[in-house]
């Protein structure tokens, strides 16, 4: 199962920030404990401090969510493999945590509860269990010389260092295929064999992707990772690479390979994408 990355996660944040700006947590509840296993006091001190608290926008470092709270805390969240937010919408045997905001109920939902919320210290910005989260390629603090330097300094694979998050956040197996196959290279290249005009490709590679997928909604395969209002995206209509395996390339025809990688799987085209041989 792939996991949501950037453009689902800002396609949440973006229907967050609608429902829940300017709003009050009236009441918590936490359904279960493990939705809440990062927040170590435990869920009713969870409970206990988020209630009365004002959400005024919410922020997103990567693949995780963040409202700024008073007095330099955070609300943080993330959906893991099956993390839902849900807005004025009736629990499920999958809710795990209700606020009860003042005109909306906000609901997280999570079927295999690697997602969670936590409370965190806010400092020099950022909460500090995200500090080490990179900038992700579409946020204003990204540095994309230096991303460029720190890829080429590396002789792990290219795709691992584009999933790296200490590198580069939100890209995940979806959008590094995508990113990978639209810039030509193969998944299997040491960073440090790509000259930085390449690296400096892909990385604008994945800018368009991921920009792309945003304004197609994210990509859904099921009815796991949709927008706060149930909507799903469309973007998987549109995937060159990932989960194409035997399809013809867009671009020469070639039939998609699917190659295993860490536990799962890189699809490319070998005609456009030739790797090297491992020895």
């Amino acid at each position: 199962m792939a996991m949501p990355e950037l453009p689902e996660v800002e396609v949440v944040r973006r229907g967050l920030q609608h429902w829940t700006s300017d709003r009050v947590i009236r009441d918590v509840q936490v359904l279960h404990p493990r939705a809440v296993r990062r927040h170590g006091a435990g869920g009713p001190d969870f409970e206990n401090q988020l209630r009365g608290q004002a959400l005024t926008r919410v922020l997103r470092r990567g693949k995780f969510l963040w409202w700024p709270l008073a007095d330099d805390v955070a609300l943080i969240g993330h959906l893991g493999m099956s993390g839902q937010f849900r807005v004025d919408a009736d629990p499920g045997e999958h809710t795990r945590v209700i606020l009860d905001l003042d005109r909306t109920r906000l609901l997280f939902d999570d079927q295999r509860t690697f997602g969670g919320l936590w409370l965190d210290e806010i400092v020099g910005g950022l909460p500090l269990s995200l500090g080490h989260i990179a900038a992700d390629p579409l946020s204003e603090q990204y540095d994309r010389a230096a991303t460029v330097r720190t890829i080429r300094s590396r002789r792990a694979p290219i795709k691992s260092l584009l999933l790296d998050q200490a590198v580069v956040s939100g890209i995940g197996n979806i959008y590094a295929d995508e990113a990978l196959w639209q810039a030509r290279v193969c998944w299997r290249t040491p960073g440090c064999d790509l000259s930085a005009r390449k690296v400096g490709q892909l990385l604008d590679a994945a800018v368009s992707v991921m920009t792309r997928a945003i304004a197609a909604g994210g990509t859904s395969f099921d009815a796991l990772y949709v927008n706060v209002n149930g909507s799903s995206g469309y973007f998987q209509r549109d995937l060159a690479a990932y989960g194409q395996e035997g399809l013809p390339c867009l671009r020469c025809g070639t039939a998609i390979l699917r190659e295993p990688f860490a536990n799962r799987s890189s699809y490319r085209c070998p005609r456009c994408q030739r790797c090297r041989r491992v020895p």
